[in-house]
């Protein structure tokens, strides 16, 4: 966890560093203010900051609502002589999350360990979950399989669709017969402004609940984009969504390492073809070489019919024991909501390709789910 003391008092800031030093955590001090809280927290990224409010003239409350709510993932702990019982009701409608009255170590490192603990619940509670796909050859449907399975996902969910095919990424024309009015390129050139607003202004809405963070324009505008900047989006965007769902190449570097480390899970999308058994065999072996375990890469067979040369149980032993869904084949009506540039719902509400989205997205949405307690185990009965 990372902590981040802010105070315009040099004493301070020592003080409280090497009291904090002892938890284990990254502990960095810097001179500023209320007034300088939110660029503080977007550039520094800390989980808990700790703000020295004993000025009063520079304690500014509304300076810290605005960083709490642009950067909801931030602790806020404000060190305050004692105040009226209004002062706290104030702090508290600002999202400051504790008050402190002195800079006691007991009290402060309690403080900040029970920041600790209610940030690691609320994050394993309520962080959206990152689902990658990523084919093994040409032509394997990924990004067809993709946006249509966000366009399923988003009828119950919060889903946003990153198109990471960086350099000849068209993710959105599957949906929608536009071009991208902004793009991921407008977003890394205003990395160090990325918070929450930020991302929602840049994708682009599908539907209400379904939106896309689109490739650049032009392929020259990949080379600006770093890991680092793909890292700090996703960590924002689960905190955004209930699902973020990536559209892969097959190129293995740094950038496709970046986004896998963060999904839970890996949908490997092929075809029943030698081709696409030999590169995801590949694709598997690297894959093992990261020690990603092995339930966390699932397969897709696009365009399945029991009817092939290369059966099931031919997959089974060549690629290994990894979940498989099948999608049914649907070339026709496929290419035809392709070439609309519309998802393959308003071309065929029924057919065995919605199917087979529809329960991975429903297996996928169960799995998100906390388990329910036992209060709504037993109203469910009754």
């Amino acid at each position: 966890m990372k902590i981040v003391i802010v105070s315009e008092d040099k004493a301070f800031l020592k003080l409280a560093a090497s009291i904090l030093a002892v938890t284990g955590h990254d502990v960095m001090s810097t001179a500023g203010n209320a007034a300088e809280l939110r660029t503080l927290a977007k550039a520094l990224a800390p989980d808990v900051l700790l703000l020295d409010g004993r000025d009063d003239k520079a304690l500014d409350f509304t300076q810290i609502e605005r960083t709490t709510m642009q950067c909801p993932g931030v602790a806020v702990l404000l060190l305050a002589t004692a105040r009226a019982p209004g002062f706290l009701i104030d702090a508290m409608r600002a999202g400051v999350r504790e008050v402190l009255p002195s800079v006691h170590p007991g009290e402060l490192l309690a403080a900040v360990e029970r920041a600790a603990v209610k940030l690691s619940a609320v994050r394993t509670a309520s962080q959206g979950k990152i689902h990658a796909f990523i084919g093994t050859s040409g032509g394997s449907g990924t990004t067809f399989l993709a946006t249509n399975f966000g366009y399923q996902l988003a009828q119950s969910h919060k889903v946003l669709l990153i198109d990471l095919n960086l350099q000849f990424g068209d993710a959105l024309s599957f949906l929608q017969d536009t071009r991208a009015a902004s793009t991921i390129t407008d977003l890394t050139r205003d990395i160090n402004r990325l918070d929450a607003p930020l991302l929602q202004a840049t994708t682009i809405k599908v539907t209400p609940a379904y939106s896309i963070l689109a490739a650049p324009e032009e392929p020259g505008q990949a080379a600006d984009i770093r890991p680092e900047h793909i890292d700090a989006i996703l960590k924002l965007a689960v905190t955004q969504y209930d699902f973020v769902l990536l559209d892969l190449p097959r190129v293995v570097d740094a950038m496709l390492m970046t986004a896998l480390d963060q999904a839970a899970s890996i949908f490997l999308v092929l075809q029943a073809s030698v081709p696409h058994l030999r590169n995801a065999d590949k694709l598997l072996s690297v894959f093992r070489s990261l020690d990603y375990p092995k339930d966390k890469i699932e397969l897709l067979l696009n365009r399945y019919d029991k009817r092939d040369d290369i059966t099931l149980d031919k997959i089974r032993r060549t690629l290994g024991a990894h979940e498989i869904h099948m999608i049914a084949n649907g070339w026709r009506q496929v290419s035809t909501a392709i070439n609309h540039g519309v998802p393959l719902v308003q071309v065929e509400r029924k057919h065995g390709v919605i199917r087979g989205l529809s329960e991975l997205g429903g297996a996928m949405a169960a799995a998100a789910e906390p388990p329910a307690s036992l209060f709504d185990r037993l109203f469910r009965r009754a």
